[in-house]
C-alpha cells in the first residue's frame, strides 16, 4: 500500500526538501504541495490524500483552522493531519491537536522520524508514543476546560470507560491496558472503540486531550 501525502508549508525550500525526502520512499508518494492553509483545504478536498503534513504557522490561513476544516467532515476517510513544528511546547500545536490533528513532528528531529510519523498516522494510529506529545497536552490543557456540551458527552461514559480513558491518557497501549485491567485485548479494543464513538473522537490523540481537559488525568 502506498501512502499519499499532501505537503503544506509556506517556505518553498522546506516543501521541496520534504517532498524529495518522501518521494524517495517506496511506500510514500507526494500528491500535492500547498503554501498556506487555504490552499491545503482545497487540495485536500480535491486530492484526498491519506496524510496532510501541515505546518502550523502560515499566512492566509494557519494550520489550526486548516486542520479543523480538513478533519471536520466527520468521515472516516478524511485525511489524517500531522503537524510540523519547530519546538515542542507550542500552544499552536496544542490547538491543532484539539482541532483534529493526529500528532506532530519536530522539524529539528532526524528525517527518518518524520517518515515513521507519516506511516504511523496513515495507519490510523495517534502519534502518542513520544512523551513530549503528552507533555504538550498536559501543559496547555491546564488553562482549557470542557464546554458544557462536552461535559454531557463525558456523562455518557460508564465508570469502566472512564477508567480506560484515564489510563489511555497516561500513555498506556492496548496491551498495557489489558494487563492493567486484567481483561482480554479484544475487550480493551471494544472499550476504546465505544469511547471514541461516544465522544465523537477520531483517534487516541483527541481522547487524551479530552481526558486532560475533563480533569480525568491531573496535569503535572
Amino acid at each position: 500500500m502506498t501512502v499519499s501525502v499532501l505537503v503544506v508549508d509556506d517556505e518553498a525550500l522546506l516543501r521541496t526538501a520534504f517532498t524529495s525526502l518522501i518521494e524517495a520512499e517506496e511506500d510514500l508518494r507526494v500528491v500535492g504541495e500547498a503554501a498556506d492553509g487555504k490552499q491545503a483545504v482545497g487540495l485536500a478536498a480535491r486530492l484526498a490524500p491519506d496524510v496532510v503534513l501541515m505546518d502550523v504557522r502560515m499566512p492566509v490561513m494557519d494550520g489550526i483552522e486548516a486542520t479543523r476544516l480538513i478533519t471536520g467532515t466527520g468521515t472516516a476517510s478524511a485525511p489524517r493531519v500531522l503537524i510540523l513544528t519547530t519546538f515542542d511546547l507550542d500552544e499552536y500545536v496544542f490547538e491543532a491537536l484539539r482541532a483534529g490533528a493526529s500528532g506532530f513532528a519536530l522539524k529539528s528531529r532526524p528525517l527518518d522520524e518524520l517518515l515513521n510519523a507519516i506511516r504511523v498516522v496513515a495507519e490510523g494510529e495517534a502519534l502518542l508514543a513520544p512523551s513530549i506529545t503528552r507533555r504538550l497536552i498536559a501543559h496547555f490543557s491546564r488553562a482549557s476546560r470542557l464546554p458544557p456540551e462536552r461535559r454531557r458527552d463525558l456523562e455518557q461514559l460508564t465508570e469502566r470507560e472512564r477508567e480506560v480513558l484515564s489510563l489511555l491518557a497516561r500513555g498506556l497501549s492496548n496491551t498495557e491496558l489489558a494487563e492493567t485491567l486484567h481483561v482480554s485485548l479484544p475487550t480493551v479494543k471494544t472499550h476504546v472503540s465505544r469511547i471514541l464513538t461516544k465522544l465523537g473522537a477520531r483517534d487516541r490523540t483527541q481522547l487524551v486531550v479530552f481526558a486532560y481537559e475533563a480533569g480525568l488525568v491531573p496535569a503535572p
